[in-house]
């Protein structure tokens, strides 16, 4: 399913003067900066729009954060930090899966996340752990740590890139067959046989043309298995 787009709403209508004060806390501060990224998107997020939402003034964020590089850092960190972590000893391609699944979910309720982990150095305490151990867990199944690593990095491109598309896609699930019968006619008079044929399926329902994570992630997840090395 693709995520609706939320209407955004005025920041400074939101949040206005007189709002009771809260004690700040680093974990207020995080908390109070994923709320805003998730409602206004990251774009929006500023020491003064976040210290405008705890009412509170702007430089007392910085008792709790250097800066606003060190904000996003945390913010990452702490989202990762919610993805749930695949098992040492446990079955390699399940624990996998599992751990796929997880930081999909957790990724698409925090639409801004992805793309600051694939353009940041994130090195918080909560990403070195999810990488730490989904290392182990491919290292104790019998691949190498070099191997291990090329399989989450893997993975890895096949959630971020999906999550990206889930989010930004422009048709809604329930509106691409109808989104598809508009095109047939153009395509119907084309030289694009087999785009036609397979959006014919479309419009009558026996295929409903929307990507399938799980059928990505278990050709990855097969393929690999050839990397595996003997358990001796």
């Amino acid at each position: 399913m693709h995520k609706k787009k939320k209407q955004k709403t005025s920041i400074t209508k939101l949040f206005k003067k007189g709002k009771k004060r809260k004690t700040l806390s680093k974990e207020v501060v995080l908390e109070a900066a994923i709320g805003l990224a998730d409602e206004f998107g990251i774009e929006e997020l500023s020491m003064r729009n976040l210290a405008l939402s705890l009412s509170v003034e702007a430089m007392s964020l910085y008792n709790h954060v250097k800066n606003k590089d060190e904000l996003l850092d945390n913010m990452v960190d702490f989202v990762i930090s919610k993805i749930n972590l695949p098992k040492i000893g446990g079955d390699w391609k399940s624990e996998m899966k599992k751990r796929a699944k997880s930081a999909r979910e957790i990724l698409i309720l925090h639409p801004w996340v992805t793309l600051l982990v694939v353009s940041r150095m994130n090195v918080g305490e909560a990403m070195l752990a999810y990488f730490d151990r989904s290392l182990g867990c491919l290292h104790s199944a019998g691949f190498s740590l070099q191997a291990a690593d090329h399989i989450i990095n893997t993975i890895d491109s096949h959630v971020y890139g999906y999550v990206l598309q889930e989010l930004n896609f422009p048709i809604e699930p329930e509106n691409y067959a109808k989104k598809a019968e508009g095109f047939l006619p153009a395509l119907e008079v084309s030289p694009f046989l087999h785009l036609t044929n397979l959006t014919k399926e479309v419009v009558s329902g026996k295929y409903n043309g929307l990507h399938d994570f799980e059928f990505g992630l278990n050709l990855i997840l097969d393929g690999l298995g050839r990397l595996r090395e003997p358990i001796n």
